[in-house]
């Protein structure tokens, strides 16, 4: 049974730091990667990493939040945090590239910051 369980949520303050981790179980994917959901908006890409090396980050995103893998763990490294980036953040992983498609998705973990 396929599992992905994301950790590392919480409240943090504006321009501060949090770390998110995702571990994937019952198999291996191509590639893995990080969305989020605000309040009233739909879910959006924030950035996804594969075994090739490939990276991508949504552009609200870049230069602030770092998407790193080791074996079936993904992170998310978050700095500079804005109210914007409150949401929840779900892991995905697929057998895609970079930027999908992914089929499996976790639960999700909630990051609020506050300004």
């Amino acid at each position: 049974q396929v599992q992905l369980v994301e950790s590392g949520g919480g409240l943090v303050q504006a321009g501060g730091s949090v770390r998110l981790a995702c571990a994937a179980s019952g198999r291996t994917f191509n590639a893995m990667g990080w969305f989020r959901q605000a309040p009233g908006k739909e879910r959006e890409f924030v950035g996804g990493i594969s075994w090739s090396g490939g990276i991508a980050y949504a552009d609200s995103v870049k230069g602030r939040f770092t998407i790193s893998r080791i074996s079936a763990k993904v992170y998310l490294q978050m700095n500079g945090l804005k109210a914007e980036d409150t949401a929840v953040y779900y892991c995905a992983a697929g057998d895609g590239r970079s930027t999908g498609p992914f089929a499996y998705w976790g639960q999700g973990t909630q990051v609020t910051v506050s300004s």
